[in-house]
């Protein structure tokens, strides 16, 4: 809060046209302006949790909430002062600020007078408070970036973890390269439409300022900025491609602005979105997504932070309770369960040995970055990570109120003939550990015609309470939500003396 309030009060002749049309945040009065400057925020969100990052919004921001009809949106209005908020929510994936909606668009009827209406849409759109707020962005990223960086130099005497920091830096400069790309591909399956095109176009010349490279001494001076057009594009009645639509808008852009074009390196990203005949044009307010904040180690299917934060939000955690994710991989789940729900106890287990090596690597290098940021040794997180065999959880009967994980889905992970033997053995043994009338489970899987006939045989420990229908690299893939019943569990009496033995390769 403090830190966008200071970034606000420094938004003075703050010049971002480089022509007559300037936008200026004079000395008379930068706070009060930005106080009550009002905006409407859209975020991306993991497919079939938009209402679950509605209600977030709601409870930790205190704003209304809309749900957009193209999947995977929603949109609040939020005053400047809590933009740093909005960047903790758990459930959202990148942010934009809208510049305009459309709820109604009439398209004309051939594609020249569309593209044409696209070119000069850019001239007639507001875009003076949403690039307020797109610099007091800016600068608030650039103010947390070099509090890291002093954070560092300063706690490097106080924690000592040796070769740890420099593997954590790769990670961090690995993360970064890809970052760009990365985000653009999520963004395409997370938006399970009829038809869908995404295209990047670069438009041609922008002005604003970039990061100083010293500590602040030398006063700011405007620099000429780049930037870029992002289409996303769904539905089956449009006549126009989403490189048409970002080549002419961008032009727009340039014409308007006067900007400068980048395809990679760009400050500013402009956004037109289209879905059937609703138009959004915003500015993106992230540059990379927000659900890649806790992992550094990946394994080859890694659950979005923002997916594993809705998973544990369905099971509603009371403090106390044990959460155990007995399929960790890298440990998503638990180490968003301890970083949210922190007043539990959680548990990160897996059968392979890399994955809990995973888990443990990315449980460390979270606790080594909670201790940068405060300056100080930390007690560490309520989170252990263990192997096991998913099939004999080394567990009391009845002892974990929440299970959430991650079922192979039998492509990347195991296979869908191992997964009709796995599946009974793992609700099985979960309904055994889990405690009978209080406990639940939310399990995610892409093999729902196996989970379903499973399930079908687990009806005296397990209730289905609700389904959330979700996207997961474009697969389509089922969250369900589980009750245990009263019912105690009962050991079955083992067929030829052994259990299904499974290997997570």
């Amino acid at each position: 809060m403090s830190d966008v309030q200071e970034a606000t009060n420094q938004l003075l002749d703050v010049n971002l046209h480089g022509n007559q049309r300037s936008i200026q945040v004079t000395e008379s009065g930068p706070r009060s302006e930005s106080e009550h400057l009002q905006v409407t925020i859209g975020a991306t969100v993991p497919t079939g949790f938009e209402q679950t990052a509605a209600d977030e919004v709601r409870e930790k921001l205190g704003s209304s909430c809309k749900i957009s009809k193209d999947r995977g949106k929603i949109y609040f209005d939020i005053s400047v002062e809590s933009l740093a908020q909005v960047h903790c929510l758990r459930s959202v994936d990148n942010l934009f600020v809208v510049v305009k909606e459309f709820k109604d668009y009439q398209f004309k009827e051939t594609k020249e007078e569309v593209l044409k209406d696209f070119e000069e849409l850019a001239g007639k759109l507001p875009w003076s408070e949403p690039l307020k707020v797109w610099n007091v962005n800016t600068s608030f990223k650039k103010k947390k970036t070099k509090r890291k960086k002093i954070n560092q130099n300063s706690s490097k005497e106080k924690i000592d973890n040796g070769q740890g920091d420099k593997a954590d830096e790769r990670d961090d400069k690995k993360g970064f390269t890809n970052k760009t790309l990365d985000s653009r591909i999520l963004d395409y399956y997370e938006n399970p439409a009829i038809k869908e095109e995404i295209s990047t176009l670069v438009g041609d010349d922008l002005a604003s300022c970039k990061d100083e490279t010293d500590e602040g001494s030398k006063e700011e001076t405007p620099e000429v900025l780049k930037f870029r057009v992002t289409c996303n594009r769904a539905g089956e009645k449009h006549c126009f491609s989403s490189n048409e639509a970002a080549r002419d808008f961008g032009g727009g852009v340039q014409d308007y602005f006067k900007w400068k074009a980048d395809m990679t390196n760009f400050d500013v990203e402009v956004l037109l979105n289209i879905h059937d005949n609703e138009i959004v044009v915003g500015i993106a307010l992230t540059e990379e997504s927000l659900h890649r904040r806790n992992i550094t180690h990946f394994g080859p299917t890694t659950l979005r932070s923002t997916l594993a934060y809705g998973m544990l939000r369905l099971c509603a955690p009371q403090p106390t309770d044990i959460i155990v994710d007995p399929m960790c991989g890298t440990g998503a789940i638990p180490i968003e369960g301890a970083t949210e729900w922190s007043n539990c106890y959680h548990i990160a287990g897996d059968n392979n040995p890399l994955a809990v090596n995973r888990a443990a690597n990315n449980i460390s290098s979270l606790l080594t970055k909670s201790q940068i940021k405060e300056g100080k040794v930390s007690w560490g997180l309520p989170i252990d990570a263990v192997q096991w065999d998913i099939c004999n959880l080394p567990l009391r009967t009845g002892s974990v109120d929440i299970i959430v994980t991650d079922m192979p889905f039998g492509k990347r992970m195991g296979s869908k003939k191992r997964n009709w033997n796995l599946y009974p053995a793992c609700l099985r043994e979960m309904s055994r550990v889990c405690r009978p009338g209080t406990g639940r489970a939310v399990l995610l899987t892409q093999d729902k015609k196996c989970f379903t006939k499973a399930l079908s045989g687990m009806g005296h420990v397990w209730r289905k309470v609700h389904t959330v229908w979700v996207n997961i690299g474009g697969l389509h893939a089922a969250v369900y939500l589980l009750k245990r019943t009263p019912q105690a569990f009962v050991h079955p009496v083992e067929q030829h003396g052994e259990r299904t033995p499974w290997c997570k390769e």
